[in-house]
């Protein structure tokens, strides 16, 4: 077989393959396409028997069409509870170990700084708002190597980079896993990301032409399909529409198998073949061959591959309070604008039906017949109220959002503050499975992120790192140093407490004496923890001394690993032979112990020195 036919059948075989998984995904976009359009505020729509999402109009010309959105507000509200968990992710040692911890450390340190030079925080607010609509979003974490600083210049001129972390957020839309009832990213054999590109975007990126095409994406555009007698009302609608001088790139990332141990790597753009490769990157434990991906669900669904969406649960319920309220206001206009009932022949229907019964008007009517009277339209049923008023509890009870949390106000009914706790408990309790997904996607980020370093990080690398006190700092590491496998990945559950109640927690712990030692008194460490506890932290001005002291010792913890380092007279002798010693007790390398050992008996020999200096003062003022 020749290299183009060989080409030729992998691309046959990755096209085939991809059009099998999106005709059995076709009803979960029409879902999709169905939940954007409700948020949106278009609500007079539906899915038709072909799989379209299409509006249906009026059937009468005086039937009300307005959009009661509750769907919205709930959303935003979901929203914002969810945007309060945040994407701080801490890496626990394996062990007591001073190298472990030392491990730990850096690895925390250089995920922190990962994320912020990604926008991490950025990228999950976007993410809630696919997971939430959609029920799942993905997260794509690979390694870019146009990032990072310039280390160099090929033969052609161009700047050769050390490369970095690229973390790319992937809606729902893009992936595309082997089969549909996968529950999770690890039951995948193999994963599809499918975008489409500009012709002249994959030109640039991978230097190929390839064939035009004028190809279906989503876009959003008003439609008025709302509104009441008299008047229509506009809202946007997410719709399809063909976007030109484009292509389909299909990237397929497949895990190894008896007949590719190292797993395979192939991207399709239009009908030709970009590249075709073994998998590149070692995302399973010990080293392994894996997929660079992370799902973050709303809800889980067990049946399928994506989640479910509160919004497709209130669809129906949105349908019928739109549907209770419009009709509530047509029954409204009936008893304000009247209905007549006019003798046949008795008057000019035309002039009537055109000008109404306006204020003075002069209605002639012919002789011998009865003039047209008003019907009695009595008054809107109570029933109307009545089932509005269910409508909006079921709306409580489906989504767990109450009227507490939408509308940060307080029942009237209530004025206990253990009731106001115990609702704010139970709101935060529905929505803690969706925030409990967004620590699980952080966490697997997190592990992509460290074996990615660990994987392609061979030579030492600058990072600016920010340290815990304020300070910046400056390390040399390579993927060596860090530590993926043996650690735990941790986040703290930000929705159980809110900033004002954990500094009332904090000071109550402070009144019970329990950042205080054994002779009653506060340490500067402590002191300085407190602060930060209070969300008052790293301020640059207010560093303490000690502290200073403390970090400066576990750098030369760390350089002295390389370098024999002298004392300094002006150290914190005390503090400095503290750390040391916590550093020595727990290194295994001779040499290192030799050097450590030399620099803390001169700690100890400025220590001696420093008393004699007392005592000679001492005897002098004593003298004098």
């Amino acid at each position: 077989m020749s290299v183009i036919e060989y080409q030729e059948d992998i691309v046959n075989e990755i096209l085939k393959d991809f059009e099998r998984i999106s005709e059995e995904r076709k009803s979960l976009e029409s879902g999709w396409r169905l939940n954007m359009n409700f948020v949106q505020g278009n609500q007079y729509c539906e899915i038709s028997p072909v799989g379209d999402v299409e509006d249906y109009g009026k059937q009468y010309f005086w039937q009300e069409r307005e959009v009661f959105n509750h769907i919205a507000p709930i959303l935003e509200t979901r929203l914002a509870k969810l945007g309060r968990v945040q994407a701080n992710v801490s890496v626990r040692p394996f062990s007591q170990d001073e190298t472990d911890i030392n491990v730990a450390k850096l690895s925390t340190s250089v995920l922190k700084t990962i994320s912020e030079e990604n926008k991490l925080s950025e990228i999950l607010a976007q993410s809630n708002v696919w997971s939430e609509i959609c029920g799942s979003v993905f997260f794509k974490v690979v390694w870019n190597e146009n990032k990072g600083r310039a280390i160099g210049e090929s033969k052609n001129k161009k700047l050769i980079k050390e490369g970095d972390i690229d973390i790319i957020l992937c809606p729902p839309y893009e992936i595309f896993p082997d089969k549909i009832t996968n529950n999770s990213i690890e039951d995948c054999k193999y994963i599809y990301h499918a975008k489409v590109y500009s012709v002249d975007d994959v030109k640039e990126i991978w230097n190929i032409d390839v064939e035009a095409q004028s190809l279906q994406v989503f876009t959003f555009d008003n439609v008025a399909n709302s509104g009441g007698l008299g008047y229509t009302a506009s809202c946007s609608r997410c719709a399809t529409s063909k976007q030109d001088n484009s292509c389909l790139v299909i990237e397929k990332f497949e895990r190894p198998s008896k007949n590719y141990p190292k797993g395979r790597h192939i991207i399709v753009a239009g009908n030709k073949l970009v590249v075709a490769e073994d998998l590149p990157y070692q995302t399973e434990q010990d080293g392994g061959y894996g997929l660079p991906f992370a799902r973050k669900t709303s809800l889980e669904n067990v049946t399928c591959f994506y989640g479910s969406s509160i919004v497709e649960r209130i669809i129906p319920v949105q349908r019928a309070y739109n549907g209770i309220k419009n009709k509530k206001h047509e029954f409204m206009n009936r008893i304000a604008m009247g209905v007549l009932a006019v003798e046949d022949g008795s008057v000019d229907i035309d002039n009537l039906e055109e000008e109404g019964l306006s204020p003075g008007k002069v209605l002639i009517y012919r002789g011998g017949c009865n003039p047209p009277r008003m019907l009695n339209m009595g008054s809107v049923p109570s029933e109307f109220d009545s089932e509005e008023a269910r409508l909006e509890e079921t709306f409580v009870n489906i989504t767990g959002v109450s009227e507490f949390m939408r509308s940060s106000s307080l029942p009237s009914n209530v004025t206990s503050g253990t009731a106001i706790s115990l609702l704010q408990e139970q709101d935060d309790t529905r929505i803690s499975m969706s925030a409990e997904a967004i620590r699980n996607a952080v966490k697997r980020i997190g592990q992509l992120v460290l074996r990615l370093y660990k994987q392609f990080a061979i030579t030492r690398r600058l990072k600016r790192i920010a340290g815990d006190n304020g300070e910046v700092q400056l390390l040399y590491f390579k993927g060596s140093d860090l530590a993926a496998d043996d650690l735990v990945f941790d986040t703290d559950n930000e929705l159980n407490e809110t900033p004002a109640s954990r500094r009332s927690m904090v000071m109550e712990l402070v009144r019970m004496g329990m950042f205080q030692d054994s002779s009653g008194m506060m340490s500067e460490r402590n002191r300085l923890k407190l602060l930060e506890m209070l969300g008052f932290g790293n301020w640059e001005s207010t560093q303490d001394i000690n502290e200073c002291h403390r970090v400066k010792a576990q750098k030369e913890n760390i350089d002295i690993k390389n370098v024999q380092i002298d004392a300094m007279e002006y150290d914190n002798h005390d503090l400095h032979i503290e750390e040391h010693i916590k550093a020595i007790i727990n290194e295994k390398d001779s040499k290192v112990v030799e050097r450590l050992d030399s620099h803390i008996k001169q700690h100890k020999m400025f220590t001696v020195l420093s008393q004699e200096d007392n005592l000679l003062m001492e005897g002098n003022n004593a003298r004098e």
